[in-house]
């Protein structure tokens, strides 16, 4: 099993290093606002959309931060 410590080590997971401002700013710059609530229809994306507000959503709401990543996971 790899040394995640060995600075030569890479990691598969496409999430490895990503935050969730990154995956949110690039999900918004591919589809958009209306695009994003259609995909995952929460009113955070629906109205009034901003990352802000809508990481404050995703960060108490796992089922949603779920979708995201997943989301992200299709694009990587």
């Amino acid at each position: 099993m790899p040394d995640p410590i060995d600075p030569t080590f890479r990691s598969r997971d496409p999430l490895h290093g990503v935050t969730l401002e990154m995956m949110l700013h690039r999900l918004v710059n591919d589809h958009g606002w209306p695009g994003l609530a259609d995909r995952i229809p929460v009113r955070c994306f629906m109205f009034d959309p901003s990352i802000t507000s809508s990481l404050k959503f995703l960060r108490k709401t796992p089922w949603a931060r779920k979708k995201i990543e997943d989301l992200y996971r299709q694009l990587a």
